[in-house]
């Protein structure tokens, strides 16, 4: 994967359930600093910036995702990798496994996960398309990645 500035694209049926917020309110949000991701067709597009040492990990980046639960059983092949998810915290439990494949200006993932957030049962599928879109982030900050323990 390339560093720099990506576009992503994020697909979930709590997504496609997630009510529309009217435009007016949108502004107001704004106006208050809260920035809202754009979401189009039931997905939520955000732009996410990679540094050198994100891509150069012999995994892709995640986002920061590893604050909640933890990445196990990595594997790798060629552009192709897989990881099982596991949360085991007071606010959420549970399994999962996420797919994916990527090249220099482009990734693809499908995660599925099933648990109790608190205390409630989740199923939740998700799928992510990214592309590079320069090696420039702009006002767009890399995501605060976790302390190796």
């Amino acid at each position: 994967m390339k560093p720099g500035l990506w576009e992503m694209t994020m697909k979930s049926d709590a997504m496609k359930a997630m009510p529309k917020i009217p435009p007016e309110q949108l502004e107001k949000m704004k106006q208050m600093g809260i920035k809202m991701p754009d979401m189009k067709n039931g997905a939520m597009l955000h732009k996410v910036c990679f540094t050198k040492e994100m891509v150069d990990q012999d995994k892709p980046p995640s986002g920061g995702r590893e604050q909640q639960c933890q990445n196990k059983n990595f594997s790798r092949s060629g552009n192709s990798y897989s990881s099982e998810i596991v949360c085991d915290m007071p606010e959420m439990k549970g399994t999962g496994n996420v797919k994916g494949s990527f090249t220099p200006d482009s990734l693809t993932s499908v995660y599925d996960f099933k648990g109790v957030s608190h205390g409630q049962p989740v199923s939740q599928h998700m799928e992510t398309t990214g592309k590079w879109v320069g090696s420039d982030c702009g006002d767009v900050k890399p995501p605060v990645m976790p302390q190796k323990k």
